[in-house]
């Protein structure tokens, strides 16, 4: 295998994630069990194999490639898809605990991505961990909006964030 050939799959993985053309991905599925099957070590196969299965709705298949990807130490990019690709595939299987894990694990390790964050909000919220995953929304609404009636009551918003509680009835 060379990177040629990886990146050729991931080219036509892609291409059939955006025409939700299930041919395609079924094709880049087989080459990539060969793949797998030569290279049962490398990370970025087993991490590609991952997404390959996500993007066909095949989440519970893709759930072991993506922990023996991170298991053999994807790092960088792929290491922040693929903590968010699991994290997001353990909620909506109901692994609620392992979500909450993995999608703070990637907050943790790559702070800037707000995708992650938001589906750690859900996984939070699934959790029944209510409070924090709308602090946490509210934080990443506030941070990333430019509506002006949001950053008008910007002030006041963050403080309510962490004080969801606080009526005039509790002082």
């Amino acid at each position: 295998m060379t990177r040629v050939d990886l990146i050729r799959l991931i080219e036509r993985r892609e291409e059939g994630r955006a025409k939700q053309d299930q041919e395609i991905l079924s094709e880049v599925r087989e080459q990539l069990l060969e793949l797998l099957s030569a290279y049962p070590d490398d990370a970025e196969v087993n991490y590609q194999m991952g997404i390959a299965c996500d993007n066909s709705g095949l989440g519970d298949k893709a759930i072991p490639y993506y922990e023996r990807a991170i298991e053999l130490g994807l790092s960088g990019a792929d290491l922040e898809r693929c903590l968010m690709g699991l994290g997001s595939t353990y909620r909506y299987w109901g692994q609620y605990d392992k979500a909450v894990a993995t999608l703070s694990r990637g907050m943790k390790e790559f702070p800037e991505n707000r995708a992650i964050q938001v589906f750690l909000a859900m996984a939070l919220y699934n959790s029944q961990n209510y409070k924090e995953s709308v602090e946490l929304l509210i934080t990443n609404l506030m941070e990333s909006t430019t509506d002006e009636k949001l950053q008008y009551f910007k002030r006041g918003i963050n403080y309510y964030k962490d004080n969801l509680d606080e009526t005039a009835l509790n002082e």
